[in-house]
């Protein structure tokens, strides 16, 4: 399964536009932090364990107590649960919810490496179960922002970059410079996994919108580097047999939108002597649009 490496203790994560901020003094100590982290650790081990002997149900509670004990900040670890978890949803024949886990795990990551998202529609609750500001806690003596700032900061190459913006522009690219190659290496194994099980179970799923879903999930693996020679196999079967499948759910429920509409429609004109029936819809093979004839002697 998934592994995660211990974030550095008291390192502020890259802030989100809906997502909630974690002001030093709501952060838990270092010594806190780290101890929470390797009892999560331990948990995450045994829930391991559980899923390598099929016990999925209960491996899946397992990750749930692993996760419940991560801090609502660590985004990389409360990933690699989230991940570990949508595995066993799948095994379980889950699907929705593997989606939802695995959607939940790459959100984690964009926000480990500073990638800005569009607001969701929905809040996701419940990412990680320990919240700082509701416990005992001390701060950090981490310093706020300035708007407008303009900051410079040490590449990896060892050059000057220089950092300026808004408040939390200046916190995303100052969370990219501060990955270290070897957390820019997990984050691209664990996001491969999250996209490979967010794409498997909206092909499981099925439908016109998961399928189409799935094919850009597979497209954006098949482009990655690191993926496995195995998982290339099935990222190649899938780009394959998807189009001719995504086609027919489309013509499936265009054709029941269809038919409702035309329910509809027959009430509507039902009162007026007249039926959908009258009303003919003619496809243009070349083009695949529609035009519509009204044929008066259709009963």
């Amino acid at each position: 399964m998934d592994s995660a490496t211990p974030a550095s203790p008291g390192k502020k994560a890259p802030k989100d536009e809906d997502e909630r901020e974690v002001p030093s003094q709501a952060r838990f100590s270092p010594e806190e932090e780290a101890d929470l982290l390797a009892q999560s650790s331990t948990a995450r081990a045994t829930a391991n364990q559980l899923f390598t002997t099929s016990r999925f149900s209960e491996a899946i509670s397992a990750y749930d107590r692993a996760l419940s004990l991560v801090p609502n900040y660590c985004d990389y670890e409360i990933a690699v649960l989230r991940s570990n978890i949508a595995a066993a949803q799948l095994r379980s024949s889950d699907w929705k919810a593997a989606a939802e886990s695995a959607e939940n795990c790459l959100e984690c990551l964009d926000r480990v490496e500073g990638i800005p998202r569009k607001k969701r529609k929905e809040e996701v609750e419940g990412e990680g179960g320990v919240d700082a500001g509701k416990a005992e806690k001390r701060s950090n003596g981490g310093k706020e922002g300035t708007k407008d700032a303009e900051r410079d900061h040490t590449g990896a190459d060892g050059g000057i970059v220089e950092i300026e913006g808004e408040d939390e522009e200046v916190e995303r690219q100052l969370a990219q410079l501060k990955l270290s190659d070897e957390r820019k290496e997990d984050v691209r194994r664990i996001r491969s996994k999250g996209l490979m099980r967010r794409a498997k179970a909206k092909e499981e799923l099925g439908g016109w919108g998961n399928l189409a879903a799935a094919e850009e999930d597979y497209k954006t693996l098949s482009k990655m580097s690191n993926l496995p020679a195995q998982d290339k196999k099935v990222v190649q079967k899938a780009l394959i047999s998807l189009p001719t499948r995504i086609n027919i759910a489309k013509e499936q429920e265009m054709g029941e939108m269809m038919g409702k509409l035309k329910d509809l429609g027959n009430g509507i004109l039902k009162p007026f002597g007249l039926s959908t029936d009258m009303f003919k819809m003619n496809k243009d093979p070349s083009s695949g649009g529609y035009s519509m004839s009204f044929d008066q002697g259709s009963k």
